[in-house]
């Protein structure tokens, strides 16, 4: 195994370089030099590329890449033609990849939106950025620099706001600027951005997508497992001696993902707590579970999810349930505040994890009946990350921190570390060593 740290851009490689190069790619000339032209004589093909590959998107719900494109493509015609959208925002704070990856590669990410456009019949690419985000600058330079491609391009600013990169509330943002999500019955592949079908794929998805179309599925399936192959952008930050994002291959231990940031474990017996998957994530005892590998079908196995890639690692003596309480109320207040459990669920329920930080008991039962009901009833899928991080905690409450938590019921808020998980982009990958 070899690791190359980047201090400059904060990336690390681990065994592997497609996505970060060992030198960053600005330049459409060292962009040329590393990967050559853009290859359109595969756009035609590049669906099924994707779906031999096992490609599924990078953003957090990992929904196969090639079925997308093909019923963007299957709704597009001559006089109705599709609309792909880049989202390059990353709402959720855990998480800095994107950013990353543009200021490593901004062509390769443009390099896919171009072939998505050619596969599904689009005319039309909109980079949607965070509004003021360095991000914008990059993209903005690397459009100067490309030759006429035949699509129009734009870059369009998002309101920084935890739901508003949500492929449903990019598409109403660019229709009316209300940047909420449209709800779960919203068809966007069907009649998305001015009506017309559209693919909103991330940042990395779009990266992987053009690197498949230049080497094919069967480089792509070389690394990572046989469910999930190739390799990911991890985020991790937190505790650790060297915050940022890694480059591995699909399925790599935690423990080795941890060591290229510079974690030192917690001494034997003391839970070593981890945020994996970002704000609608899960607690993950990483002495427990070090060597669980970076996947979906792993970090399920101990009730665990990728979601937005991303690995926040709290102190020793850091409080899972002071974290919690912090972050309900962080999602409850970015909420779209459309459906119930949105208005009401989720302030009721970062209200109840505060409570029982401050050590009232009957919270617990509150709590438990309160999840149920909010959890697959909202109008999107935001009430439900919320609802998996508290149930994640209570479980990590009722086992290896039983006692801590007897603790707060005895003596209310604790003594442990400030907190560490970033609930801001500003800083988002801030260390949390003491």
């Amino acid at each position: 195994m070899t690791t190359t740290l980047d201090p400059a851009t904060m990336s690390t490689r681990i065994g592997v370089a497609r996505l970060l190069p060992a030198q960053p790619a600005l330049s459409w000339a060292d962009h040329l030099r590393r990967l050559g032209h853009v290859p359109l004589q595969v756009a035609s093909e590049l669906a099924e590329m994707a779906s031999a590959a096992g490609l599924v998107g990078r953003g957090g719900a990992a929904f196969p890449t090639g079925r997308k494109m093909t019923a963007v493509a299957g709704n597009a015609s001559r006089r109705r033609p599709a609309v792909v959208v880049a989202n390059c925002c990353e709402g959720d704070p855990t998480a800095s990849k994107d950013a990353v990856l543009l200021a490593n590669s901004p062509h390769l990410v443009i390099d896919g939106a171009v072939l998505a456009a050619a596969a599904v019949g689009a005319d039309k690419v909109i980079l949607a950025v965070h509004r003021g985000s360095a991000t914008t600058g990059a993209l903005r330079t690397a459009l100067a620099e490309r030759p006429a491609e035949g699509i129009e391009f734009s870059i369009v600013g998002v309101p920084a706001r935890f739901v508003a990169s949500e492929a449903t509330a990019l598409v109403r943002y660019l229709n009316t600027g209300d940047a909420r999500p449209a709800g779960r019955t919203s068809v966007i592949w069907e009649s998305g951005v001015q009506g017309r079908p559209t693919l909103v794929d991330n940042a990395e998805t779009l990266a992987q997508l053009a690197l498949i179309a230049r080497f094919g599925a069967s480089w792509f399936r070389a690394v990572g497992t046989a469910a999930e192959p190739g390799t990911l952008l991890v985020t991790v930050g937190g505790a650790v001696g060297v915050p940022g994002v890694v480059e591995v291959a699909g399925g790599t231990p935690l423990r080795t993902i941890l060591t290229a940031a510079q974690w030192t474990p917690t001494r034997a017996g003391v839970p070593a707590w981890a945020l994996i998957g970002g704000l609608a994530g899960c607690w993950v005892d990483l002495n427990r579970a070090a060597e669980t590998g970076f996947s979906a079908a792993e970090l399920g196995a101990i009730g665990g999810t990728k979601g937005v890639a991303s690995i926040v690692v709290l102190p020793a003596g850091g409080c899972v349930l002071t974290e919690t309480a912090r972050i309900l109320q962080y999602l409850a207040d970015a909420g779209a505040r459309q459906c119930g459990p949105c208005m009401f669920g989720l302030p009721a329920i970062a209200e109840d994890m505060a409570a029982l930080a401050g050590g009232d008991r009957s919270a617990v039962a509150r709590l438990g009946r309160r999840l149920p009901v909010i959890d697959k009833r909202g109008g999107c899928g935001h009430p439900d990350g919320a609802v998996a991080l508290a149930a994640s905690a209570l479980r990590a409450l009722r086992g290896p921190e039983a006692v801590h938590l007897d603790g707060h019921l005895r003596h209310g808020p604790c003594r442990s570390p400030a907190p560490v998980v970033p609930l801001g982009h500003e800083n988002s990958l801030r260390s949390g060593t003491r």
